[in-house]
């Protein structure tokens, strides 16, 4: 099995530079999200979103208002299956939070037969991409990230404008 891993903030929803996404209301997705993730489900078997939320560590926002926005999320954007996130803070070094592999590694728990090697992560950073590379799964860089493809460029195997070109790729 594979499966379609993504970043959220950036890759789906607006990027709020030095902020979070703490509300609901503060979610905006961005063009064409969900005719990406429509036109993707035909060629995984699964769609997770990986996700760090250190806000959520800071006291910025709590567990709840994270669920709250991952509710609205999946109702806006039908086919994900399951969303994962590390609320820990960047200087604890949690082993789920991106770049290690802890979450790719719970999916995999979770999904018996799911085959990193497989699988493709789709991200707006560095941090995704070292991700994906550690998890051995094919990378996708979307936006307009430049410094990640040119200071590292091994660490990215495809390069889109967004997560609908992407899409439309495939």
């Amino acid at each position: 099995m594979k499966a379609l891993f993504l970043d959220r903030d950036g890759v789906l929803n607006v990027l709020r530079p030095n902020d979070y996404v703490k509300t609901p209301d503060e979610l905006e997705l961005l063009p064409g999200v969900a005719e990406a993730v429509a036109l993707c489900k035909s060629h995984f078997d699964f769609i997770f979103i990986v996700t760090n939320q250190q806000g959520i560590g800071k006291g910025l926002m709590t567990e709840g208002d994270l669920e709250a926005i991952h509710t609205k999320l999946i109702v806006a954007i039908p086919g994900i299956d399951k969303i994962y996130h590390c609320p820990k803070l960047e200087r604890e070094h949690s082993f789920m939070r991106k770049p290690s592999i802890g979450m790719a590694l719970q999916a995999r728990r979770e999904h018996p037969g799911l085959r990193l090697k497989e699988c493709v992560m789709v991200g707006d950073s560095m941090t995704d991409m070292l991700f994906g590379r550690r998890a051995g799964m094919t990378t996708v860089l979307v936006g307009n990230n430049s410094d990640c493809a040119t200071s590292k460029p091994w660490l990215v195997d495809y390069r889109y404008k967004d997560l609908l070109d992407f899409a439309r790729s495939l």
